[in-house]
């Protein structure tokens, strides 16, 4: 029971020391989430295109994950509407499998269609296992999905990661509306 105890608690640990040590205001947590947002751009060109196209943007610009067995990851982001802000999230998960380590990294959510959108607006909550057409993007988006086809759903991008997180395992992640401070 003691070693269970201790595998909850090392993400836990690590992820309130390291997230809610760094609380941003509005103001600093959008600049941070457009030069992300800019990074991602001007390494990933299907993820520019698919950018220009979306209807909002939802930019996580650093995403903390660690774990032991069990693994949490926590990150504050911006939603982008036509370039202006239009809301404030986070990004919570906790997974369990064979899984150690600690990375930091950025994650973006491009909102293809107004129904996507409203999907994430419904209820201040996103539970991405439920997401309508979510579709993870790389360097090549594979498959038969490419970005002229790409209209419909939620393309996301994970980019800039440092650190090391090794294994599998599996998650829940939630992303929840927050007002950040002044």
């Amino acid at each position: 029971m003691n070693t269970l105890i201790r595998l909850l608690l090392v993400p836990t640990v690590i992820l309130s020391l390291t997230s809610r040590s760094e609380a941003y205001s509005g103001d600093e947590l959008q600049a941070k989430s457009e030069k992300a947002l800019h990074r991602l751009y001007d390494s990933n060109s299907k993820a520019r295109t698919l950018g220009e196209k979306a209807v909002a943007v939802l930019v996580f610009p650093e995403v903390i994950k660690a774990g032991f067995m069990v693994a949490a990851q926590r990150g504050d982001g911006v939603l982008f509407k036509n370039g202006q802000v239009a809301g404030y999230y986070n990004i919570t998960s906790a997974g369990y499998g064979i899984q150690a380590g600690v990375q930091k990294l950025s994650y973006a959510l491009l909102f293809m269609d107004e129904d996507s959108l409203k999907y994430l607006k419904k209820s201040d909550v996103l539970d991405l296992a439920a997401a309508p057409g979510l579709v993870m993007g790389d360097q090549g988006l594979s498959g038969s999905m490419s970005v002229a086809t790409f209209q419909h759903g939620i393309a996301a991008f994970i980019w800039g990661q440092k650190g090391l997180m090794g294994g599998l395992g599996l998650q829940g992640t939630k992303i929840t509306r927050f007002y950040p401070s002044e």
